[in-house]
């Protein structure tokens, strides 16, 4: 096996590298050649498979645009996580194809020039898999760097099926300038004839791909990464989306999908990272900052925390959590909708636990692990570099008015829009040089996690309902919810349609703010309630409603002035000594309890209402078209052969192209 080093750290380098190598690029440059000597040398061949991987990583302070290919937390906007317009949520014209929620994505055709975009990463690849075999590398490589591009191959044609449906298979390197028109003007094909290819491209990089790289080479794509893709390829093939008739069949080979990916995962390491104590939590948040060698990392995103101009690639997830007040961004504002979602620490719904009683008032109080690990709210603590007591209060207290209209003043300063701050993924070292940017960490894109909660899924589908429900106990143990009850909260004698509820909130807690919490919706029909998914779940639809945030208020009752009441330099007014005293008042002897002591005796938690937008009686707006995107104007021009998507207008009428078909 060759020694790669490691592919994220070098992909920068290779870009680099090649902008100044004439030979390598030349056929980058004019789309009508290919350079021979690309196959024959196993550096320039490796790094060929390399530049592949820089197309599909997302840039420098790129964050924001991953977890999701194409779209980022744009996606997250038409879900419960996070507030704000966007294409897919307006109430307009919701039909044509003139309009931004006819998403891009799909790309152009190719033209003379060279674009990071859909069929430029199509025609790199297939270029590389037409060739590779007649350059004379030793065969070993050869498997390697093919099973890698099958794999993106099978990537991109994968985030266009789950949002067009059909889309045309292109395996062969197109020549747009000097191609055959009748061999470039390709229809779409079915939705099913793309599922057949992805799962032919997945297969081949199982086959061709080893288990496990060395640490060198940690990050680059194993058959075990494949075969995960595979499974959540086929649970969605599996869902109502794509199966409307809820046929077993494709349920039992989503379930044998699972299992196949489970066993070579676990056979060569990989599994949930457990390390730490799991009553706390503390496994669930380290699995984030292991660099190398994690467990459970499948499929990872990877960054630096250099400097160089031409080399930096941080991760601007740090800055985009930590809050302004600090000189972080302050962009993630998480939903009172998304705290609500977690359940108490023995694993129950609040309001429904007999062990511990759920107050609004407090709400942080006895909840699952993930809870502390995935939200900052007033008064918990967050610890970076320079200051390891760092504690959040972004309380606010009437500056003036009556208890029919406050005025309210922020202790904190430039808050963000929820009140609500997102911890999850953050590093408690991370340094606030540069505003937080300098974060080197790996995203993981496909967790071990995510295979496991795929097999539960599938186990449900066909039946193996108490299967299904041991695996989401295996995800619950790991992150230290109290079994108290012998099954971790989730209850006894479900259904098959409980027991898929069961999983999908599972998902929800779990891979909150991960990009996973869109395609659930969507896969399993849950935006809307057109067909009856949401009332067959017992479950709300996202239709209609408004995400909130909250505020923590000072009771009025006890102060309304000018100066913060809970600070020592708030002036004669004030109504606290300190928040943060060195001795507690009597009685007290923690920091748990003195914070409940503020929110019982201080804070009052009143519902924020102005997240989405507040003109016109604006709520969430989804339209059932919307599950399958049209192809938008420009595309539709440049290539009139296409078929419109059904239900969308086109350049001579209604759509025609039905995902849904054979």
């Amino acid at each position: 096996m060759k020694n790669y080093k490691n592919i994220w750290g070098l992909t920068l380098l290779f870009l680099v590298f090649s902008a100044c190598n004439d030979d390598f690029l030349e056929e980058k440059r004019d789309l009508t050649g290919m350079n021979e000597q690309v196959f024959q040398d196993p550096a320039m061949a490796t790094a060929y498979v390399d530049y592949v991987y820089g197309l599909f990583s997302p840039a420098n302070n790129g964050r924001n645009q991953i977890w999701d290919l194409f779209g980022g937390f744009e996606f997250s906007k038409n879900t419960d996580e996070l507030p704000g317009g966007s294409a897919l949520n307006q109430p307009y014209s919701h039909v044509s194809f003139t309009q931004d929620h006819a998403l891009e994505y799909f790309g152009n055709r190719m033209g003379g020039s060279i674009q990071n975009n859909t069929w430029t990463r199509m025609r790199q690849i297939n270029l590389f898999l037409e060739n590779i075999d007649e350059g004379g590398l030793p065969e070993e490589l050869i498997n390697e760097l093919k099973g890698q591009m099958y794999f993106w191959r099978a990537w991109q044609y994968w985030d266009l099926v789950k949002i067009y449906g059909g889309v045309p298979i292109v395996l062969k390197a197109q020549n747009p300038i000097q191609g055959d028109p009748e061999e470039t003007q390709v229809p779409r094909s079915s939705t099913k004839e793309c599922i057949d290819q992805i799962k032919a491209d997945l297969d081949k990089a199982i086959e061709l791909l080893p288990g496990k790289w060395p640490s060198s080479s940690w990050g680059r794509i194993t058959s075990g990464a494949a075969a995960a893709l595979k499974s959540r390829v086929m649970i969605a093939w599996a869902s109502p989306l794509f199966n409307r008739g809820d046929d077993v069949s494709r349920w039992q080979e989503a379930y044998t999908t699972a299992q196949n990916a489970r066993s070579i995962l676990e056979s060569n390491g990989f599994g949930l990272f457990s390390a730490g104590d799991l009553e706390t939590g503390e496994a669930w948040e380290k699995m984030w900052l292991q660099k190398v060698d994690n467990p459970e990392a499948v499929m990872i995103y990877g960054f630096n925390n250099r400097t160089s101009d031409q080399t930096r690639k941080n991760n601007g997830w740090e800055r985009a959590c930590r809050p302004r007040e600090i000189n972080g961004g302050g962009q993630m504002a998480p939903t009172k909708q998304m705290l609500d979602a977690f359940p108490m620490a023995d694993g129950k719904n609040p309001g429904e636990s007999t062990v511990y009683e759920y107050d609004p008032g407090k709400f942080y109080k006895n909840r699952d692990p993930r809870f502390y690990k995935t939200f900052v709210f007033n008064g918990a603590k967050w610890p970076y570099r320079q200051n390891t007591e760092y504690r959040l209060w972004n309380y606010r207290w009437a500056r003036s008015g009556d208890e029919a209209s406050y005025t309210l003043e922020s202790t904190e300063q430039n808050p963000n829009s929820s009140g609500i701050y997102l911890r999850k993924a953050t590093d408690p070292n991370a340094t606030d040089e540069d505003n937080f940017a300098l974060s080197g960490l790996a995203v993981m894109e496909i967790r071990f996690a995510e295979v496991v909660l795929d097999l539960a899924e599938a186990a449900i589908g066909i039946g193996n309902i108490q299967e299904g429900l041991n695996a989401i106990m295996e995800i619950r143990e790991r992150a230290g919810i109290q079994n108290l009850d012998g099954t971790f909260g989730l209850g006894m004698g479900m259904g098959r349609d409980q027991a898929f509820a069961a999983v999908l909130n599972e998902r929800k807690v779990e891979f909150a703010y991960e990009g996973r919490r869109y395609w659930d919706l969507r896969r399993w029909l849950l935006l809307d309630d057109t067909y009856g998914t949401t009332t067959r779940l017992g479950m709300e639809p996202i239709n209609g409603t408004r995400r909130q945030g909250i505020f923590v208020v000072v009771n009025p009752n006890l102060y309304i002035g000018s100066d913060d009441p809970l600070v020592s330099d708030g002036g004669e007014d004030a109504i606290l000594a300190d928040r943060t005293p060195d001795d507690y008042p009597a009685g007290i002897e923690s920091e748990e309890e003195y914070l409940d002591y503020l929110y019982e005796n201080y804070f009052q938690i009143v519902l924020k209402d102005d997240l989405d937008p507040t003109n016109n009686d604006w709520v969430f707006t989804w339209y059932p078209e919307y599950y399958f995107s049209g192809l938008n104007q420009e595309v539709m021009t440049a290539s009139p052969y296409l078929e419109q998507t059904k239900g969308w207008d086109g350049l001579n009428g209604s759509g025609t192209f039905d995902p849904l078909a054979d």
